[in-house]
């Protein structure tokens, strides 16, 4: 589970806030979209969640753990992928997943299962032994991909997993998504490509100029004013450009 309580964040000495005391619950054993414009702080609140900023006022939990009272423990339970592919350039890609194996404290048996079986799943196993600064964007966001899931972390924070992947890679990463929600874990993921966000989404979440402006499931998301039977991407056009609140009611919205 994650929590985020009046949760704020400004930059600039104050002058800029990013983040407005958000609130939002995100429940063990759900695919958590987190949609806005460019600039309407999804990364700050994602760079909040995995302990890379601080957050002005608020608090952030993960499974119950506060993420600054004990922020190495929500990050060894922790997989996170950023909005870039920035990476170390000069290891092959096996050294890495090794320092990454290493860092987790990942066993030995489950180390090599795990990278074996995610390597093949992202179609990287032939270039494990090639230096990363060769690999594409794609390659480095699979490989970023493989090292975020090869701890089995409880939860998995993704910001734009989908840039740079083909279609079969964003294909298999859908599923692989589904089968870590399956198995009770949390996903909190932001992206811009809202098809994908209608489809696999249990729940949705729209920030904009640092407030959440909605948050429910699609049928809940649909009860809104003027939303019936309208697209995730009308609904969403239209929730942004008004910049008004939405009041979304039902047992799965946000508590």
């Amino acid at each position: 589970m994650i929590e985020f309580k009046r949760v704020s964040k400004s930059y600039h000495d104050g002058k800029i806030k990013v983040v407005d005391e958000l609130d939002l619950t995100v429940n063990p054993g759900e695919i958590f979209g987190f949609l806005g414009p460019n600039g309407a702080g999804k990364t700050t609140t994602i760079k909040m969640l995995v302990g890379l900023l601080t957050q002005d006022e608020g608090s952030i939990k993960v499974t119950g753990i506060d993420t600054l009272t004990d922020s190495l423990a929500v990050k060894k339970i922790t997989g996170y992928v950023p909005d870039q592919p920035e990476i170390y350039e000069k290891p092959t890609g096996m050294e890495y997943l090794n320092f990454i194996a290493d860092v987790y404290r990942v066993p030995a048996g489950t180390r090599a299962r795990n990278i074996s079986r995610l390597l093949e799943t992202f179609e990287l196993t032939g270039a494990t032994g090639d230096l990363i600064q060769s690999y594409s964007h794609g390659m480095r966001q699979k490989l970023l991909l493989t090292a975020a899931l090869m701890h089995e972390p409880e939860v998995l924070v993704l910001d734009e997993p989908m840039v740079g992947l083909n279609p079969r890679s964003s294909r298999l990463l859908k599923e692989i998504m589904r089968d870590h929600c399956n198995r009770g874990k949390t996903l909190f993921f932001s992206t811009h490509v809202l098809e994908v966000a209608e489809k696999i989404c249990d729940r949705i979440g729209i920030i904009n100029q640092g407030k959440l402006i909605a948050c429910g499931t699609m049928d809940e998301l649909h009860r809104t004013p003027h939303a019936e039977g309208k697209s995730l991407e009308n609904i969403f056009l239209e929730l942004t450009a008004n910049h008004e609140p939405v009041s979304v009611t039902g047992k799965n919205s946000n508590q």
